[in-house]
């Protein structure tokens, strides 16, 4: 993982009201069952401390009445509380149990939806696994602490604030000498409140790693074995994992730690009750059955100490996960649509109601777009050394140009081809006229106007993508064209494939249309699966295609089945290519060179041959290099 999102990890130092009452909202949508589980937890601390006064009535009714006690009248009030006890514990239990799973799944749902949202940019520096570890084990453990924590801190409360009422009622005076230990219990939870939330936030951290290594080392496995790297990727996941046990252990042991000394403290109370209590039980101060219900008490009034200890520690380990959810909710996306667009979307009560409709009052339609002096910059994070860095110094932030200056205009069902040297910014132009990201300089117009005067939902609805590692997701070939436009019919699916030429082979597959591709489609060909995404794009009846490096990893029969669609499918579309092949481009309207984020040439495929510049030499070297393979690769001459 690297040193940006592990610096990202780093937290306040203290428990912080403010986040929790954040956290809390969470459970706003569930007042009723809130209040459900307060008033039971309420009624459960209340029961449970009538059991010792019931203990004082039996002991004094005996020393009093001997066998003429009222044993039977004893039994029935025992009985009557224990049912009532049993009858609350059920239904609180219960109401924490729906309370948590609830929680949980509105968690997730804010955390998904956030990442929905998020522009390409925050995903360039984190890992899927750190993103995992937000979704599974810190909602898991946030949703058990709010609603597991508020059945404990009520009942707890109640507990013993009926246990403190009682004993002053009883003898306020002893009631003072059992609380003079109260104020070294508050000064052991403060101390271990700091030890337990540091070590708490590295486990959390750690573990943050160590899901994004297992998640890296499954998904890269093929390679792996491929390299035979699997010791070495052993050592490098064991390493973690063993700093995640040490981290671990070394947290139990100061939560061990904590519990027995309140344990002790409550221990010291009942024991300055039994002290001075039984004195004066001698002096015929108080009665016996007061002496044992005082003692009785005592022990029973750190009881929730104890829990609510343990809530404090589990709220402690919790922070760490609480922060980072909200760290997560509350991340805006640095691209998103413009006040205006949103002021637009809010008149209409909704998101557009049918893809690629604007609903602010501007044409559907795309006739022109423009680049306009645009230039774009990503910034680079490297983290900083010890001798480069003063202290709180983590990274620096570099800037790294990719275009400069661009300016280039498209009319509506041209087809522009972009070419040039691997990092020269064609994927970047790409990227921005996709609005994945947004230009750091000039601005690019569709119909004369800023694109980001217009609706992000609008835009990327009227683009159709097909990308040069495409992904498609586990279940049917039918299910992964459809996600095009999911409404679609059989039978437009089937034109869909037909246009592309991928019609033949999915009915040669088991089950045809109902085949399942795998995960990410592993049980397709790469060329396969590009045939899929590309009768996914064209499901969805784009304006705009945008095609990166689509044919640069198949072979030339599925080449060639490609390219025959796309001379289809493109007529009289707009369309961006980038080749890597540059006999797939020989008919496109307009080709851009493109070098250091600049136009160094442009035209067509024949104008730019007969300039004999650098288009030309790319032509000419890799049509030499293929006829060769072709030489080679016959049989008669091998």
């Amino acid at each position: 993982m690297s040193e940006t999102v592990f610096r990202e990890e780093e937290f306040n130092k203290r428990l912080d009201p403010r986040l929790w009452w954040r956290i809390l909202q969470f459970a706003r949508p569930y007042r009723p069952l809130v209040g459900g589980l307060m008033t039971i937890a309420l009624l459960v601390g209340l029961t449970e401390s009538l059991y010792n006064l019931l203990v004082k009535r039996v002991i004094d009714g005996l020393v009093e009445f001997g066998p003429d006690a009222p044993l039977f009248s004893y039994a029935l009030q025992y009985a009557a509380i224990t049912i009532t006890l049993v009858v609350c514990v059920f239904i609180f239990i219960r109401f924490a149990g729906k309370l948590s799973a609830f929680i949980s799944h509105d968690i997730r749902r804010a955390g998904f939806a956030r990442l929905q949202e998020l522009s390409f940019s925050f995903y360039d520096h984190r890992p899927v696994g750190w993103l995992m570890a937000r979704m599974t084990s810190d909602c898991e453990r946030l949703s058990s602490v709010l609603a597991w924590g508020l059945l404990d801190l009520t009942w707890g409360t109640a507990f013993m604030s009926a246990i403190a009422v009682i004993l002053f009622y009883l003898n306020w005076k002893l009631a003072l000498i059992v609380f003079t230990v109260v104020p070294v219990l508050a000064w052991i939870s403060l101390h271990f409140q700091r030890v337990i939330l540091r070590s708490s936030r590295l486990v959390r951290k750690i573990n943050s790693r160590l899901t994004g290594s297992f998640n890296e080392g499954i998904s890269a496995v093929r390679t792996t074995k491929t390299l035979v790297r699997e010791e070495g990727s052993l050592r490098e996941f064991a390493s973690l994992a063993g700093e995640m046990r040490r981290t671990s252990i070394r947290n139990a042991v100061q939560s061990a730690l904590y519990f027995p000394l309140v344990i002790t403290i409550g221990s010291a109370g009942a024991g300055l009750a039994i002290w001075f209590g039984g004195r004066d039980v001698l002096a015929g101060v108080i009665s016996l059955g007061t002496l044992v219900a005082f003692v009785s008490y005592s022990r029973d009034f750190f009881m929730p100490v104890q829990e609510l200890a343990r809530l404090f520690t589990n709220l402690q380990m919790a922070q760490a996960s609480a922060e980072r959810i909200i760290g997560l909710v509350d991340t805006e996306p640095e691209i998103r649509d413009s006040a205006e667009v949103r002021t637009a979307i809010a008149r209409a009560g909704a998101q557009p109601p049918v893809a690629g409709r604007a609903i602010d009052g501007l044409p559907d339609r795309i006739e022109t777009i423009e680049f306009r002096g645009v230039s774009f910059a990503y910034n680079v994070r490297k983290p900083m050394g010890a001798d480069d860095a003063s202290a709180g110094e983590r990274e620096v932030i570099k800037v790294h140009p990719v275009l400069d200056d661009f300016n280039f205009q498209v009319q509506a069902g041209q087809t522009i081809a972009l070419v040039g040297p691997t990092g020269g910014g064609k994927s970047t132009i790409i990227s921005l006229l996709c609005r994945f990201y947004e230009p750091t300089a000039g601005e690019i117009l569709i119909n004369g106007i800023d694109y980001r005067r217009r609706s992000l939902h609008w835009l990327q609805s009227n683009l159709g993508i097909v990308l040069q590692s495409p992904h498609l997701f586990s279940g049917t070939i039918r299910e992964n064209i459809a996600y095009g436009r999911l409404e679609a019919s059989d039978e437009e699916i089937v034109r869909a494939a037909q246009l592309v030429n991928a019609h033949k082979f999915i009915m040669a597959m088991p089950g045809g249309y109902g085949a399942q591709v795998g995960e990410g489609g592993v049980n397709l060909s790469t060329g396969q699966k590009q045939l899929i995404s590309f009768a996914r794009a064209i499901l969805a009846d784009p304006q705009v295609f945008v095609m990166d490096e689509a044919t640069s990893s198949i072979d030339t029969e599925t080449e060639r089945l490609i390219q025959a669609g796309i001379e289809r499918v493109l007529s009289n579309r707009t369309s961006f290519v980038i080749a890597h092949r540059l006999s797939t481009i020989r008919r496109a309207d307009c080709i851009l060179v493109i070098e250091k984020g600049r136009i160094a040439e442009q035209g067509t495929h024949e104008q730019l041959l007969a300039a004999r510049g650098h288009y030309h030499d790319l032509y000419t070297h890799q049509f030499t290099r293929e006829a060769e393979e072709q030489v080679l690769a016959d049989p008669l001459l091998a």
